[in-house]
C-alpha cells in the first residue's frame, strides 16, 4: 500500500495526460491530505482537487474517528463490497492519480530504507483509483475524494522486497501490497470498462517500468554489488 506520493507538476499533467487541470502545488500528499485525481467529463479529461481518503457515503465528517482507519488505498479484493467504496466501484467512478513518484518501505536490511518509486521513463505515473463525492451534512459543502487501488505483489521481483515481512507467515503468503499504474493506451478503456473488465486491468507493473536507483543502493548496502 502507499501512504505518501508525490503529485505531478501542472504542466506534466496538461502535457502527458492531455487534461484540463487546476492550479495546484505539487507537493508530497499523505493520508486525508489534499490531492490530484482526473476523470471523464464530457469526452476531455479533468483534473479535480480531492481529499486522498475515500469518505463512506453515510459518513457524519470527512476523517474517521480513528486514526487507524485509512481509506486511501482500497484493496480490489474487497472494493465491491466494502461500504467505503462498493458505491463508486457499482458506479464505475474510476479515476487516474498523476504521481511524480510513490514512496513504499524496505525492510531488508533490517531496518526501514525509504524507496522512492519512479518511472523509468520519468514521465508521471497515472495510478488507477475510485472517485467520489460527498456532502458535508452540517455545511453542505461537496467535498470531491479519491483512493488508490491495491493488489497483491506477492513474488514480484521490485515489489515483492517492499513492506515488512511478517515472520509468521511464509513468503508467498505475506499479502503485500501494491498500487496500479496504468499505461497511456489502458487509460480510456479504465474510463469507460465494465466493472468486470476493469478488474481484469489491476495487476502489478512489470519491473522494467521502474527506475531501479533505490533498489541497487539497497543492493549495495547489502553487498550483493
Amino acid at each position: 500500500m502507499c501512504n505518501l506520493y508525490h503529485m505531478a507538476p501542472r504542466d506534466h499533467v496538461e502535457r502527458y495526460f492531455r487534461a484540463i487541470v487546476p492550479e495546484h502545488a505539487a507537493v508530497p500528499v499523505g493520508p486525508f491530505g489534499t490531492g490530484l485525481f482526473l476523470r471523464p467529463v464530457d469526452g476531455r479529461v479533468q483534473g479535480v482537487v480531492g481529499q486522498w481518503g475515500m469518505i463512506q457515503p453515510r459518513a457524519r465528517a470527512r476523517r474517521p474517528d480513528s486514526r487507524a482507519i485509512l481509506t486511501n488505498n482500497a484493496r480490489t479484493e474487497t472494493v465491491a463490497t466494502r461500504p467505503t467504496y462498493r458505491d463508486a466501484w457499482a458506479a464505475g467512478r474510476r479515476c487516474l492519480i498523476p504521481a511524480a513518484w510513490y514512496q513504499e518501505p524496505n525492510w531488508e536490511t533490517g531496518r526501514n530504507v525509504w524507496w522512492r518509486l519512479t518511472r523509468a521513463d520519468a514521465e508521471p505515473w497515472a495510478i488507477a483509483g475510485l472517485w467520489s463525492e460527498w456532502a458535508d451534512p452540517a455545511t453542505g459543502e461537496i467535498v470531491p475524494n479519491f483512493t488508490m487501488l491495491t493488489v497483491n505483489c506477492d513474488g514480484h521481483p521490485l515489489l515483492g522486497r517492499l513492506h515488512k515481512p511478517d515472520p509468521r507467515l511464509p513468503a508467498d503468503a505475506q499479502d503485500k501490497r501494491s498500487v496500479v499504474p496504468l499505461e497511456p493506451e489502458q487509460w480510456a478503456s479504465w474510463f469507460a470498462a465494465t466493472p468486470v473488465e476493469a478488474m481484469g486491468m489491476l495487476m502489478a507493473p512489470p519491473m522494467e517500468r521502474f527506475d531501479l536507483a533505490d533498489a541497487r543502493r539497497t543492493d549495495q548496502l547489502l553487498g550483493r554489488s
